[in-house]
């Protein structure tokens, strides 16, 4: 067994896994992590199943040091500079701490959550089938909230064996496509405003709901309707008209009318707007939005065909195979000497 210390952590740190279901009828929220192609990647690259528990890191720098190594871990979703001791570490990668080894990771770049992953997986006692944190809840395991300094993850020792990388799409860097309703008979015209504006997450927005910044969208009816159910991107618009869109810490039903819901492909990739940038959204039909959701589902699927083994790229080796210096010679050997033109024999 190895141990994974946290020495810095910011406050959207938090273990999380595919979350849990089954139990929304109660009241019961999913959580889970906010990219389930990140997360699935990471698990990919050091062994695991694709939604096993691994430490989402938000968008602020976050470090820890190993004890008892060595431990392996890999690297994916929002990229930001990651250092292990002074040596760089690669995203989509998988690589291999030792004992005394500090990673240092600093804050996300154009985007919002990163997933360092764990060989075996994090150790926790489920709750209600799953590890994700939920803190208003008291929710999840090892700690049923982000982390914090001094925070310890037992971890299985890493086995031996090569590092692995992973190649994966490109995603597309267009609008957020949402289907809309089931309350957009509560908005009139306000639907075009909300199509045709451009919108930025607020900086008060969490993983409970990103709030959204950007042009005032009014109902027809008011804005208290009977309570109903809800699903991760769901868009509430409360009553200042500042559209809310619920994320994996969503309550499971809300009395505000729902003027969309964002894709189930493209929630992954909304959650990774960083705050400021502006983004539209995009409506497309319930066809299409199964459409990409059956494709999601078998890019997941075939995540495990993307991994291939990282070459040794030991610099001696390196060096030794390119033969800088050309052909050896014998500096008391005349017939070894490189000369132009060439001695008489």
């Amino acid at each position: 067994m190895s141990k994974l210390v946290v020495t810095a952590a910011g406050p959207a740190t938090s273990v999380q896994d595919g979350g849990r279901y089954g139990a929304q009828r109660y009241g019961l929220t999913p959580s889970g992590a906010a990219d389930r192609l990140a997360l699935a990647a990471g698990n990919c690259l050091v062994g695991n199943l694709p939604f096993a528990a691994a430490v989402e890191i938000g968008p602020f720098s976050t470090s820890f040091v190993v004890r008892e190594g060595p431990v392996r871990v890999a690297l994916t979703g929002a990229v930001r500079d990651a250092e292990a001791s002074g040596r760089l570490v690669s995203f989509n990668e998988s690589c291999t701490l030792g004992d005394g080894d500090s990673l240092t990771l600093s804050a996300a770049r154009g985007g919002t959550f990163s997933y360092l992953a764990i060989e075996s997986g994090v150790k926790g006692e489920p709750m209600f089938g799953s590890l994700a944190v939920h803190a208003r809840a008291g929710l999840g395991s090892p700690f049923p909230r982000p982390f914090q300094a001094g925070d310890v993850l037992d971890v299985d020792a890493a086995r031996a064996g090569v590092e692995h990388r992973i190649e994966l799409p490109i995603q597309a860097d267009g609008s957020i496509r949402v289907v809309m309703g089931p309350q957009d008979d509560e908005f009139g015209d306000a639907i075009e405003l909300f199509l045709g504006s451009e919108w930025k997450i607020s900086a008060t927005s969490d993983r409970m709901g990103y709030r959204l910044e950007g042009p005032i969208i009014k109902h027809l009816y008011g804005h208290n309707i009977v309570s109903d159910g809800t699903v991760n991107g769901s868009i509430q618009v409360p009553g200042n008209g500042q559209p809310i869109v619920l994320m994996p810490d969503r309550g499971t039903s809300g009395g505000y009318p729902k003027i969309a819901t964002v894709i189930t492909a493209d929630l992954g990739r909304f959650a990774q707007i960083p705050m400021g940038r502006s983004f539209r959204f995009k409506a497309v039909t319930i066809a299409e939005a199964q459409a990409e959701a059956r494709a999601m589902a078998r890019l997941l699927r075939a995540l495990p065909d993307r991994v291939c083994k990282v070459r040794n790229t030991d610099i001696n080796d390196v060096l030794q195979n390119a033969n800088i210096a050309g052909t050896a010679v014998n500096a008391f050997d005349s017939g070894t000497w490189q000369t132009w033109p060439p001695l008489e024999p």
